[in-house]
């Protein structure tokens, strides 16, 4: 969450937003962004997503849990595959 949030901080001072902007694009308060930037476990996922949106950043969390990437489910899958077809 700490680098999630680093990263969140970068990406709005990189497109030059106050902390105000993206407080009111992602429809919460001034706090709570600085929060997000912090990491701090303790705010919603959905606030997450939404300070992700108004950074224009949303098409990214697409791609967290995609299963096209997750190596160690497809390594547990390619186990249970029968050796043989009957």
């Amino acid at each position: 969450m700490a680098k999630l949030g680093h990263d969140i901080s970068v990406a709005r001072r990189r497109r030059n937003l106050p902390v105000a902007v993206v407080a009111e694009r992602a429809f919460v308060g001034r706090n709570t962004i600085t929060r997000v930037e912090r990491g701090d476990p303790g705010v919603a996922l959905g606030t997450y997503a939404s300070v992700l949106f108004a950074l224009g950043l949303a098409d990214r969390l697409a791609d967290l849990a995609d299963p096209g990437t997750d190596e160690v489910g497809m390594a547990l899958e390619a186990e249970r595959l029968p050796l043989r077809a009957r």
